[in-house]
This record gives C-alpha cells, sequence and structure tokens, in this order.
C-alpha cells in the first residue's frame, strides 16, 4: 500500500505540469519495467515445494533472505504447510459455492464491492474536476492529495480499524456532497471550496490508512488454504471489476448531481461500518485455523 500511494502521489503531482495524455503514457514505462523485472523475479519457494523440487525451493529461500541467514525453520514449515495442502482435495471455482465458505465469501467479495462503490476510484480518477467544479484551484487540491498520500499510516491492525476509515471516509463524502449542494443553492464561495478540499482529503486519508488496504488482508486470512487461490482470483476480480465500473460511470453521475452522487458515496461508507460490525470477524492475535474455524461456525 505504502508503494500504491506513493505512485499515486506522484501521478498527482506530475499530473499538474502536463495533459493527461502524456501522464498516460508515462504510465507504460512502469508496466515496461515490470515485465522486463518478471524475468528475474525467482520462482517462489513455496511453489517449487508443492511440485517436488525441495533441493530448488531451499535454494531459492537462502538466495532471498541472504546466504547468512538460518532458514532451516521457514523451510520446515514451509515443507508441512505443503503437506497439508497436499493431503486436501484439489479445489474448484465451484467449491467456493459450498455451504460451509459461504461467510468467507460473503466477507471477502462484500467487502470489496462496498469499498470500491464507496467512490475510491472515482475520487482519485476526476479530482482536478472535481475540484474546479467546486471552484478549489485543482493544483492546491491534487498537491495536498499527493501530501495525504505520501504521508498516510498503513495500520492493517483489524476490522476496527477498517470501520473508523470508513466511518472517516462517509464524513469526507458527506462534506464533499454538502459543498456542492451548497454551490447549487448559490452559497458563499469559500466555503464551497474548503468543504470540498477537507472532504476529499479526510476521505484520501482515510483511504489510504486502512479502508483502502485492510480488505486486501482481511482476505488473505478468511479463506482456507485448499480454496485460497481460487477465493483470492475471484475477490481480485470482483474489486478490479468494480472499480472500473466506478471511473466509467461516475463522469456520468457527476453531470446528473454533482451532491447525490457524494451523498451516495457517503451512504455506502456508512453500509461499510455496519457490514464490518456484524458480518467482519476480528483477525487480529487469531490463528488461520482459530479465524476459519469460527466463520465456519457460523454457518452451522
Amino acid at each position: 500500500m505504502l508503494s500504491i500511494s506513493f505512485g499515486m502521489s506522484l501521478m498527482f503531482c506530475i499530473g499538474n505540469v502536463i495533459t493527461w495524455r502524456s501522464l498516460a503514457l508515462i504510465g507504460i514505462v512502469p508496466c515496461l519495467v515490470e515485465v522486463v523485472g518478471l524475468f528475474f523475479i525467482p520462482e517462489s519457494p513455496r511453489w517449487l515445494a508443492m511440485i517436488g523440487k525441495e533441493r530448488e525451493s531451499k535454494a531459492t529461500l537462502q538466495h532471498l533472505r541472504g546466504e547468512n541467514c538460518d532458514i532451516s525453520q521457514e523451510a520446515a514449515e514451509i515443507k508441512e504447510y505443503t503437506e497439508i495442502l497436499q493431503g486436501l482435495p484439489q479445489s474448484r471455482i465451484l467449491d467456493l459455492l459450498e455451504r460451509r465458505y459461504a461467510h468467507s465469501l460473503i466477507v471477502g467479495v462484500g467487502l470489496m464491492l462496498l469499498v470500491q462503490f464507496g467512490g475510491n476510484s472515482a475520487i482519485s480518477s476526476y479530482a482536478s474536476s472535481i475540484f474546479e467544479a467546486a471552484g478549489c484551484s485543482a493544483s492546491v487540491g491534487t498537491r495536498a492529495m499527493a501530501t495525504i498520500q505520501v504521508r498516510k499510516c498503513n495500520l492493517n491492525v483489524g476490522f476496527y480499524l477498517t470501520s473508523v476509515t470508513a466511518a472517516a471516509a462517509c464524513l469526507g463524502t458527506f462534506l464533499a456532497g454538502l459543498a456542492f449542494l451548497l454551490q447549487d443553492f448559490h452559497q458563499q464561495k469559500e466555503l464551497t471550496a474548503i468543504l470540498i478540499l477537507s472532504g476529499i482529503l479526510i476521505f484520501s486519508a482515510a483511504f489510504s490508512m486502512g479502508q483502502g488496504g485492510t480488505p486486501w488482508v482481511i482476505m488473505s486470512e478468511i479463506f482456507p488454504i485448499n480454496i485460497k487461490g481460487s477465493a483470492g482470483s475471484l475477490v481480485t476480480l470482483v474489486n478490479w471489476f468494480v472499480a472500473w465500473i466506478v471511473t466509467y460511470t461516475s463522469n456520468f453521475l457527476f453531470e446528473w448531481s454533482s451532491a447525490g452522487v457524494f451523498f451516495l458515496f457517503a451512504t455506502i461508507c456508512g453500509l461499510v461500518v455496519l457490514f464490518v460490525a456484524r458480518v467482519v470477524p476480528e483477525t487480529k492475535g487469531r490463528t488461520l485455523e482459530e479465524i476459519q474455524a469460527s466463520m465456519i461456525d457460523l454457518i452451522q
């Protein structure tokens, strides 16, 4: 999340001095570097152990941890994990529909849906237009967002942080909606600018501190190891598909009602708080086995 936030901050800063088309072309460069870098990434030690290459697994693990690091304990844990996984039946995507996985699936997919529909993709994509529409300097607004993104604190400590940051995101989007509502009634322009800047910054800080990253941590903990791959793929697909929907439709929603769309985002962020309180289990200080056992017990 720190690297993502730094990248977003850099995007906002560069976007103040070049056009969006040039910014999009610049965005190709990191992608090309990533493609080239993939050829230099070693195979995962866990993957090598799963396909029976135990010697190569230990060699890769030693390379990743350093020549002077004792990897014996970690190698033993990987071996134990592999043996447990091989003893389980091979999972399929349809296995996710089984009743015993219902609660985990609801938490994983539901949390991603609500977080993405909360408006982050729309706000980050149309930040300049939002500030300009509210009578606030786009350069000042985006630079402030960049500062918030870089100085954020990634405190993934369970569902309490998700609830608090979702509540803060709700407040931020409500203030933004209030700003546009006052604008519709031709109220003071200075107050509108202050509200929109405050609202967007509160939302950006809240999303960076927990609402954006914590769902990914929770997702990695709630699914049993035999379906973790399939479930993770499904949840990730849902996350980015919804992000695309929000990004694509938000421009039309802003034209419909700038105040209305932010009040909609505020409502959804409020629903995140209720969803977490009612459905999402606390994962801090608990083993994966304890978390998964408690979720299965809830549906029996």
